[in-house]
């Protein structure tokens, strides 16, 4: 009897101790899966700061008439390809303690290509002509904004990709070289939103001769007619109130032409 009794004793503690066993085995299994549903190592796609105001690609920059368009709020923003890409939109407002009304804004836009190394530093190559930044201190430059082209490699020495428990949202962590955290960046397009990831605004010395370069900018709107460059400053007038200044005034030859077509039908008629 004492014999039965401990056999069945002992089954029944075999039986708990495989069963506890098969739970715990069951619980570490779940919480792997757990963590691969809400980290990763992608950074492809288009991320952009908490106000959501500022997104690369056309909305930001237009490389035809070179003109930076100002987001409604401060924000930055990165997007990555999957084949080694990046572009980079910037607006950034720092306060004048002694003045309020002599805060500096900067604008900046940046693309080329990026490498992610085995230790994770991750570096984000400019294509060195196509950089621009647009910078307006108000009390210093008479109201006049300073534009210029801008070349800045920049180095993370890791990153972090994964699900922000508070937001819900795939969130990308870039720490500098310093170690100081970039503000945090959220997913906002997959695929990216991006401007066509070539040399938009060759100079004489780094020309777009590729002939696949060629359809790209002719598809993007990058080597327009005198007519749809007259057309697309206009357009731009609607979304900036900044002015390019070039060596060819397309708008005023185009009124200049329009004024003496006017006027020879004038002169026909009378004559």
């Amino acid at each position: 009897m004492i014999n039965l009794i401990n056999k069945i004793f002992g089954t029944s503690s075999s039986s708990s101790s495989s069963s506890s066993l098969s739970s715990s085995a069951s619980a570490s299994t779940s919480a792997a899966s757990s963590d691969t549903d809400t980290t990763s190592d992608s950074i492809v796609g288009t991320w952009s700061s908490k106000a959501n105001t500022v997104f690369t690609g056309p909305g930001f920059y237009d490389p035809v008439d070179e003109l930076l368009i100002e987001p409604a709020l401060p924000g930055i923003s990165y997007s990555f390809t999957e084949d080694g890409y990046w572009e980079e939109a910037i607006y950034q407002v720092t306060s004048n303690p002694k003045n309020h009304s002599c805060a500096a804004a900067v604008l900046i836009f940046q693309h080329g290509t990026y490498t992610k190394d085995d230790n994770g530093t991750l570096t984000l190559t400019p294509f060195d002509i196509d950089g621009r930044q647009l910078l307006s201190q108000p009390c210093d430059d008479g109201g006049v904004s300073l534009y210029s082209r801008y070349n800045q490699t920049e180095v993370f020495k890791a990153y972090q990709v994964y699900v922000d428990g508070y937001h819900g949202r795939w969130r990308i962590d870039l720490i500098k070289s310093n170690g100081a955290y970039l503000q945090p960046l959220y997913l906002a397009f997959q695929p990216p939103q991006m401007l066509p990831t070539i040399t938009m605004n060759p100079t004489a010395s780094a020309s777009a001769t590729n002939s696949a370069n060629k359809l790209v900018r002719r598809e993007f709107g990058l080597d327009l007619s005198l007519s749809e460059r007259i057309q697309r400053s206009l357009e731009n007038r609607y979304k900036t109130n900044a002015i390019k200044k070039d060596s060819f005034n397309y708008t005023f030859w185009w009124w200049t032409s329009a004024s003496l077509m006017g006027l020879g039908a004038a002169l026909f008629v009378l004559t």
